[in-house]
């Protein structure tokens, strides 16, 4: 579906007053972006291109802001998203996110997705002190405070979750001669540099490392030359395509290394049942979120909530698809850091608040995974835990692991 410009006024639930909403409201201290009446909020996404799986997130935070509104908006004030279509271009993000701030006049940009993409606005969005806030990307520049102020991650960063990779192929595959797949852009290199620090002195038992091109059409030869190499571990670092293509691929060769896929691609309605469910038996990621298709969360209130949500705001969405949980999670602490700001909806407070939170808990994160930042943390998710594909959904196992670069 290619969009190139939605905005979006709309609705909300029980669970916007948890994420503290409400109707009272008085005259309060603005920037661009606010009013007594209104919140503008920025948004890209790749809704086409190489990358559009990744569309659903954005749908599903136009799905989370119609129940804010319905329900009175953030203390009073609806709030105006307006996402815009960049195919996953760094160039096209940078002319949608100058039409969001010099022509829209958005208070913010919340979870802009990509890393290139982000990279490439991310200068920008210091000079002219816009929050960027709670970034679509796990690269861990977007916690440097120091240098850039402006910009805060949310997802746990890549460079831990490969070092936990690492870690776990030393402790757990004996003799392991490691293949590695990696998209050639700076959210690739991410993961593989923290997947070296994993490794340490054992770098070496890595046998072959590929990359490949996002606008490539497949991976298929990648894979072959991965094999070749008579790996006996694969790391794929692929987003959701280019992932579910590699295990396809590893399952047609009668290539049997065991697999690990990053979490930006261990979505099952996105990745793992379009490589199949026969082939991906098995494969090691990390979550910090609950799995909707897992059968242990079923009774969970949180769970029961995310559901309601989805079939009233997001009816043709997929419960299988951890986009909308993504969506979901981020938008709800989108809302709460508004909601905290009062009257004072200036973008410094934004900001402020943004840095505020300790041990806050948002709903569809793993039980014992939290928010916490502060003014020179701006990781707010340090957490994962370990899950094997089994059946149709992931099986978590082990015990929740905390970030080791932060």
């Amino acid at each position: 579906m290619s969009i190139n410009r939605r905005t979006f006024m709309g609705g909300a639930s029980a669970v916007a007053l948890a994420a503290g909403t409400t109707t009272a409201r008085a005259a309060g201290k603005y920037d661009d972006g606010a009013s007594d009446t209104e919140i503008r909020i920025g948004h890209t996404c790749p809704y086409s291109g190489p990358a559009s799986a990744y569309g659903v997130n954005g749908k599903a935070i136009t799905a989370y802001w119609d129940m804010i509104n319905d329900t009175g908006g953030i203390n009073g004030r609806k709030i105006k998203f307006i996402t815009l279509d960049d195919g996953y271009s760094p160039p096209k993000t940078v002319e949608c996110i100058r039409q969001l701030v010099e022509q829209d006049k958005v208070l913010c940009a919340h979870n802009t997705l990509g890393t290139a993409c982000n990279t490439a606005i991310h200068k920008y969005m210091n000079q002219k002190k816009v929050p960027q806030l709670y970034v679509a990307s796990g690269a861990s520049k977007w916690g440097d405070p120091q240098h850039f102020p402006w910009t805060m991650g949310f997802q746990p960063d890549y460079r831990t979750e490969g070092q936990i990779y690492a870690k776990h192929i030393l402790s757990t595959v004996k003799d392991a001669r490691i293949g590695v797949l990696m998209q050639n852009d700076d959210y690739g290199k991410d993961y593989w540099d923290g997947f070296k620090t994993g490794l340490g002195k054992e770098i070496g038992r890595v046998v072959k490392h590929v990359t490949y091109e996002i606008n490539e059409p497949t991976v298929d030869s990648q894979i072959i030359q991965l094999k070749g190499a008579d790996a006996n571990v694969f790391f794929n670092i692929a987003t959701p395509k280019f992932a579910a293509q590699a295990m396809r691929k590893v399952a047609d060769l009668g290539w049997k290394p065991v697999q690990y896929v990053n979490n930006v691609s261990a979505s099952v309605g996105s990745v793992m049942k379009p490589a199949g469910f026969d082939n991906v038996q098995g494969i090691i990621s990390a979550m910090y979120v609950m799995d909707p298709t897992d059968p242990r969360w079923a009774d969970h209130s949180d769970l029961k909530a995310f559901k309601a949500w989805m079939a009233k705001y997001h009816p043709s969405a997929h419960l299988a698809d951890l986009g909308n949980v993504s969506g979901y999670t981020v938008s709800f602490l989108m809302a709460e850091t508004l909601r905290r700001c009062g009257n004072e909806l200036t973008r410094a407070n934004v900001m402020k608040q943004a840095k505020s939170f300790q041990k806050f808990r948002v709903p569809m994160l793993l039980p014992g995974i939290t928010v916490s930042t502060g003014p020179n943390d701006y990781h707010p998710i340090q957490a994962v835990q370990l899950a094997r594909f089994k059946g149709q959904t992931w099986d978590l196992f082990g015990e929740i692991l905390e970030a080791e670069s932060t």
